[in-house]
C-alpha cells in the first residue's frame, strides 16, 4: 500500500487553510457588492484564484489520491470517492475561470453581471469550495493517518 509521506498530510492541510482565506476574500468581495469593494483586490483575486486552485488540487491528486486508492481492497467504495472528488476539482477549475473574469471586470470598473449575479457566483463557489474542504478535512486526511507504515 502507498502511504503519504506525514509531511504530505501537513501540505494537504495548510493548503487548506490557505484556500479558506481565499474563500474568506471571496465572501468579503461578495459581501460588499455593489458599490463597497476593493477594486485592487478583486484584481489580485482574479490573477491568483485559478492558479492556486489548481496547484493545490494538482498536489492531492499526485500526493494523496494514490494512498487513498490503496484503500480499495478494503473499501471499494473509496475509489468512487476519489473519482467524485477528481470531477468536483474540474468543475471547481472551471468556476474559478469564470470567476476569475468577474472578479476582473469589477476590478476594471467594467462589471459585466449584475451585483445579484456577481454576489450568487462567487457564494456558490466559496461554500462548495468550503464544503470539499471540509470532507476532506473530515475523512479523507484522518483515513490517510490510519494508512499502515511501509513494510521494510
Amino acid at each position: 500500500m502507498r502511504v503519504p509521506d506525514p509531511l504530505a498530510i501537513t501540505q494537504v492541510q495548510s493548503n487548506h487553510q490557505a484556500l479558506l482565506v481565499l474563500c474568506d476574500l471571496l465572501e468579503a468581495v461578495a459581501d460588499g457588492l455593489p458599490g463597497n469593494i476593493d477594486r485592487q483586490e478583486c484584481l489580485v483575486l482574479a490573477r491568483s484564484l485559478a492558479p492556486m486552485l489548481y496547484r493545490v488540487q494538482d498536489y492531492e491528486e499526485r500526493a494523496l489520491f494514490p494512498a487513498l486508492l490503496a484503500w480499495t481492497q478494503l473499501t471499494p467504495e473509496i475509489g468512487e470517492t476519489i473519482d467524485r472528488l477528481r470531477v468536483e476539482h474540474q468543475i471547481d477549475i472551471s468556476y474559478a475561470e469564470d470567476l476569475q473574469d468577474m472578479l476582473r471586470s469589477y476590478g476594471e470598473s467594467r462589471p459585466g453581471l449584475s451585483a445579484d449575479a456577481a454576489g450568487f457566483m462567487l457564494r456558490g463557489f466559496f461554500e462548495s469550495l468550503r464544503r470539499h474542504i471540509a470532507f476532506e478535512q473530515q475523512m479523507l486526511v484522518p483515513l490517510l493517518r490510519l494508512a499502515p507504515a511501509p513494510a521494510g
